[in-house]
């Protein structure tokens, strides 16, 4: 069963009978998919080329919330607040299966934390205006410990109720790109930018691209050339303009993944106040609870960054402070590290948490886009932005956007999310099909965990999964969730894939070994 329009394949062969796009999008993370589905959503030829695979880079690695920022309203940050609210409604009305109402939990271990946080918290509501989740609301002791059964008693108040968004980052990911193919575009990972291309008058008009996997060379020509590539962005400016100076100032976010022991309710908890001023989160995800984020500036930018000592500590320490069970790293299934990519600073400001994650679009010389900053709840909104801006310079003809009202693929509304499948929204009965047609693709990976065989076969077949790693971190989400797991289930992973795309044992072997490499860090010892 595969659905042929996300063949790879057939997305190639779409390159080559293309002489000229509208829209080339450089950039298959958060921002990129973002401006591709809105540059689709007005009917422009729109292709998206992403060097390794779909949100590898920070949009995996969030905290999983779709939100307003509730530390931005703390910093006086009120339009960016507002308007990360509206679009966390419209990411809840078109990807239900994804994104779901979500009760976090302020504890108050002082008096006035109650009037306080209960007062921030109403102004929050009030900015999400028709697009509210629900009403925050003040709660006793009793009710906070009933909710909360491991929260720390001593000192305890009450506690503050408000509403937010949870999602799952990269499976969003994944169906935003099917659904840039669904509306006539390609999105196609493995596919790296080496370089732009320029007309007489110094303005870009297309890109070279190599097919990582094969190593062809495609020269892709496009009226609007978008930089949409994250912490990634200075490099493809410095294809544009070897001098170009630094637009990001990439912040380092490190989460721990726990049991559900530590948090066994339904609701999330949020620590407003930590030693440096940063909020720290608990937040309940497939079945287990994740802890972040810390805020560090990095010098250098990776795809796979590292989780600093004394981030770990951080987490494990400002955790403890709130929680009966003092969580140690033993405890910890998985760690995981992202970069944001922040506008650079203008001034000297090494504090992060201060520079805004507003975006901002800057137009080089040459014509080229540049999308920087913002973050995954505003995904849509940086998109739309993007392409007005590149309207508004004439590189496109004028259309309204219909982005806003988008549904995103496999998109139906799911109450019951105990079973892990739910993710998969229309798609899931596809996948039990694949079960019954092979009784092996319906045995688990991994004998402890939920996930089954036939997802690995739906990913390659259906989500353009082309590596180990592409599976079990960004498809099947075992890395983030218990990292050995995902080591044990790798050579059945390899071995479904190489059956798949017509690989040897060379190649398996070559996946074990570079899957270990990463998934190597994602384990505390």
């Amino acid at each position: 069963m595969k659905q042929e329009e996300f063949k790879r394949s057939k997305l190639i062969e779409r390159i080559k009978d293309t002489s000229e796009w509208d829209v080339i999008v450089i950039g298959g993370g958060a921002s990129g998919l973002g401006v591709a589905l809105d540059a689709l959503s007005r009917g422009f030829k729109t292709i998206l080329l992403e060097q390794v695979d779909f949100a590898k880079g920070t949009s995996s690695k969030a905290t999983k919330l779709v939100h307003g920022g509730v530390r931005y309203l703390a910093q006086g940050d009120i339009a960016l607040v507002k308007e990360a609210l509206h679009e966390r409604g419209l990411l809840q009305r078109n990807a239900p299966h994804l994104v779901k109402n979500q009760s976090f939990i302020i504890p108050n271990y002082s008096w006035f934390d109650g009037p306080f946080y209960t007062i921030g918290m109403k102004i929050y509501d009030f900015l999400a205006g028709k697009l509210s989740l629900g009403k925050s609301i003040h709660i006793n002791k009793e009710e906070t410990l009933r909710r909360i059964s491991t929260v720390r008693k001593k000192g305890l108040y009450g506690g503050v109720v408000y509403q937010d968004g949870q999602f799952d980052d990269s499976r969003l990911a994944v169906n935003v790109a099917q659904t840039c193919i669904q509306m006539g575009g390609v999105a196609l990972n493995y596919m790296r930018v080496t370089n732009l291309t320029k007309n007489n008058n110094g303005k870009v008009n297309g890109v070279i691209a190599e097919d990582t996997d094969t190593g062809e060379v495609f020269t892709i020509q496009g009226k609007t050339i978008i930089n949409a590539t994250g912490i990634f962005v200075d490099d493809i400016l410095k294809m544009d303009k070897p001098e170009a100076k630094q637009m990001v100032r990439p912040s380092q976010g490190v989460h721990l993944v726990f049991d559900k022991s530590f948090l066994p309710g339904d609701d999330a908890i949020m620590i407003p106040k930590t030693d440096d001023g940063r909020v720290l989160f608990l937040v309940p995800w497939h079945n287990r609870v994740i802890a972040g984020t810390t805020d560090t500036p990095i010098d250098e930018h990776s795809l796979e960054p590292i989780a600093l000592e004394k981030e770990i500590e951080f987490i494990l320490k400002t955790a403890g402070r709130y929680l009966t069970k003092q969580p140690t790293r033993q405890d910890a299934l998985a760690v995981f590290a992202g970069l944001r990519p922040l506008a650079a600073p203008t001034g000297n400001s090494n504090k992060t948490k201060e520079i805004s994650r507003s975006h901002k679009v800057i137009v080089s010389e040459s014509n080229l886009l540049t999308l920087t900053g913002g973050k995954w709840t505003t995904f849509r909104r940086m998109g739309q932005d993007t392409v007005d801006k590149a309207i508004k310079i004439g590189c496109l003809p004028k259309k309204e956007s219909t982005s806003a009202t988008q549904k995103i693929y496999s998109a139906i509304p799911t109450s019951d999310r105990s079973n892990h499948m739910y993710i998969y929204g229309s798609d899931q009965e596809a996948i039990y099909a694949l079960a019954q047609e092979n009784p092996q693709w319906g045995e688990k990976l991994v004998e402890h965990l939920e996930f089954k065989k036939a997802e690995v076969v739906w990913a390659v077949r259906n989500e353009l999964a082309q590596t180990v790693e592409d599976v079990l971190s960004r498809r099947v989400r075992i890395l983030f969730l218990d990292a050995k797991a995902a080591i044990t289930a790798a050579p059945e992973v390899a071995k479904i894939l190489a059956q798949e795309l017509g690989k040897d044992e060379t190649w398996q072997k070559s996946q074990l070994e570079n899957f270990q490499k990463v998934a190597k860090n994602y384990i505390l010892n």
